[in-house]
C-alpha cells in the first residue's frame, strides 16, 4: 500500500531539524520526507550535516517511530554555467552519501536549469548525470525528478522524454499536483506513460493559470515571464483530485509498497497543524 509522508517545510521556522519526526508523529503521519534545511542540505549549497547530525536525526526518527522514505535536495545540476553546475555535482555527491548513511532509498529533486537557455541546460543536465547516475545506481538508490515551473523543461511529457533518455531504471518522475497546469494538465495520459517509473506524487492544490483567458490570477506587468503557482490544501484550487487519484489507482500506483504520496502545503503556515491533519485525512479518503 502506498505511503503518505509529510513535507515539514511549514515547520522549518519553529522547530529544529531533529524535531521534525516528532512533529510528523504528533500529526498522525508515519513518514516524513526530508526537505532542504539549513542544518542538513540547504538550497543550492553544500550539505551541512556531519556524522553527529546524521546520528542525531536517525535517532530522532527512530524514537518518534517515523520512517524517512525520501530526501529532497535542490541543486543546480542543469545550470548552463559550468561553475554552478560543477558545484551542484559536488554537493549532490555528498547528498548521495548522506542518503546512504541514513538508509534513505529515494532522492527526489528538480532539474534546476533555466528556461531561457533550455538547450544548454539540457546538455548540462546530461553532463551532470554522467557523473551522478553511476553513483546512484551503484548505491541502489532511486532518483526521481520534477520539472518545476521556471525550469528548462516544464511540460510533463517533454520532461519524461528527457529522463527516458538516460536509459536507467534508477531514474523516475516526481508528479507534483500543484505543477499540474505547467505540466500541460495531462495526468490521465502522462501517468500511464510513466508506469512504474512514477516515483513520487506531491499533493497540494493550485489555480489553473490558463483559466479566465489567462486572468485566473494576475502578475504585473502584463506579459512578464514569472511563473506563479500555489501549494494550497486539497480542494482550495483547480486540480481535479478525483481524476488524479482514479488514474493513480488505474495504473496500480496506490497498491505499490514503494509508492509515496507527500503532503506539501506551503501557503498556510499559520494553521500548519490543522492543514496537515486535514491533508492526511483527505489523502486517506482519496486512496480509499
Amino acid at each position: 500500500m502506498v505511503r503518505i509522508a509529510l513535507d515539514p517545510t511549514p515547520y522549518h521556522h519553529d522547530f529544529s531539524l531533529f524535531g521534525f519526526p516528532e512533529v510528523a508523529a504528533r500529526l498522525g503521519y508515519e513518514h516524513l520526507q526530508l526537505t532542504p534545511h539549513v542544518d542538513f542540505s540547504p538550497f543550492f549549497r553544500y550539505p551541512k550535516a556531519d556524522d553527529d547530525v546524521v546520528a542525531r536525526f536517525k535517532k530522532a526518527a527512530k524514537d518518534a517511530g517515523v520512517g524517512i522514505p525520501a530526501i529532497l535536495p535542490v541543486q543546480r545540476i542543469s545550470w548552463p554555467e559550468e561553475p554552478q553546475r560543477e558545484a551542484a555535482v559536488r554537493n549532490f555527491r555528498r547528498i548521495i552519501q548522506l542518503a546512504v548513511e541514513l538508509d534513505i532509498p529515494v532522492i527526489n529533486t528538480e532539474f534546476s536549469g533555466r528556461p531561457e537557455r533550455s538547450e544548454e541546460s539540457e546538455a548540462a543536465f546530461y553532463r551532470s548525470m554522467e557523473e551522478l547516475l553511476p553513483l546512484v545506481e551503484q548505491e541502489g538508490l532511486r532518483l526521481n525528478i520534477d520539472p518545476h515551473p521556471d525550469d528548462f523543461v516544464e511540460d510533463g511529457l517533454e520532461a519524461w522524454r528527457v529522463l527516458r533518455g538516460l536509459n536507467s531504471k534508477a531514474i523516475g518522475f516526481v508528479y507534483v499536483a500543484s505543477h499540474t497546469f505547467h505540466y500541460g494538465n495531462r495526468a490521465t495520459t502522462l501517468l500511464p506513460e510513466l508506469g512504474d517509473r512514477l516515483g513520487a506524487v506531491y499533493t497540494a492544490d493550485t489555480f489553473d493559470h490558463h483559466r479566465s483567458h489567462g486572468l485566473r490570477y494576475i502578475s504585473n506587468p502584463p506579459g512578464n515571464e514569472a511563473r506563479i503557482h500555489q501549494h494550497l490544501r486539497i480542494g482550495d484550487g483547480d486540480v481535479n483530485w478525483t481524476e488524479l487519484f482514479d488514474t493513480l489507482r488505474a495504473i496500480g500506483y496506490l497498491d505499490r509498497d514503494d509508492g509515496l504520496i507527500v503532503s506539501n502545503v506551503f501557503a498556510e503556515d499559520e494553521t500548519a497543524d490543522e492543514v496537515s491533519r486535514f491533508q492526511l485525512e483527505r489523502l486517506r479518503e482519496l486512496i480509499g
